[in-house]
């Protein structure tokens, strides 16, 4: 989520980042300039003159604003699950971390620098894995700051995955398969970081859900041809 400076007072109707008054722009101004020439013209449409009394808007206003809370609620929604997705995400990714270096224990701390332990790996994994989901999502480039967490001999690999994410979870995993194989970690405590590991991709998918996803056409057909028709009607129901 990007979250951006909340301004108070007069800057409330002149902000524009964060606004959908850019996409809208040219809509609004059609109406303007249909509304002007309707009111210039007295509500003539080629010598008839459109005689519109206050029921019909009335009608088409309950309609209206029908659909737009219909709208508002499926945009909330949408928002508050991947809100709760990225939280989850945010605790499976510290107990990752935590167990990567409490189950795993190789006799000495692991660090950063030492790449042959797969505690370090793993760690190192599970932070690139949070920014190429970002990256992911926003449909962007993978960067610096994916590729800088990851093992120098795996960043190509990275570059030509299809989905960086599903790449940097199997990675984990078979370090980890490697760790019970060897015996540098039982089973069952193996098992507790799958299930982390498991959970993670459950946010990824759902994070893909979300994007992939789209307010299905037919509502948004209904709502924009409903609203287009009172904007275009109420300039001949005023005059």
């Amino acid at each position: 989520m990007i979250v951006l400076d909340r301004p108070y007072g007069a800057g409330l109707l002149f902000v524009l980042r964060g606004s959908v008054l850019g996409r809208i722009a040219p809509a609004l101004a059609t109406c303007a300039a249909f509304a002007i020439a309707v009111t210039l013209t007295r509500g003539l449409l080629f010598h008839w003159k459109v005689t519109l009394t206050p029921v019909p808007f009335s009608l088409i206003g309950l309609a209206l604003a029908i659909f737009l809370g219909f709208r508002n609620n499926a945009a909330y929604d949408r928002y508050w699950e991947a809100r709760k997705l990225w939280g989850d995400l945010v605790h499976r990714s510290r107990s990752l971390a935590r167990q990567a270096q409490s189950l795993m224990n190789f006799g000495m701390p692991a660090t950063k620098s030492d790449l042959a332990d797969p505690r370090t790996r793993l760690i190192l994994r599970n932070i690139a894995f949070i920014h190429a989901l970002r990256v992911q999502l926003r449909q962007l480039e993978i960067g610096d700051d994916v590729l800088c967490w990851v093992v120098p001999g795996e960043r190509m690999d990275l570059l030509s995955s299809r989905l960086p994410t599903d790449y940097l979870l199997q990675r984990m995993g078979a370090d980890l398969g490697a760790c019970v194989q060897s015996g540098q970690i039982d089973a069952r405590l193996a098992a507790e970081i799958d299930v982390t590991l498991s959970a993670m991709a459950a946010v990824a998918a759902g994070c893909e859900r979300i994007e992939t996803t789209p307010i299905p056409l037919a509502y948004t057909l209904l709502l924009h041809r409903t609203a287009w028709l009172y904007c275009f009607l109420l300039p001949f129901g005023l005059v």
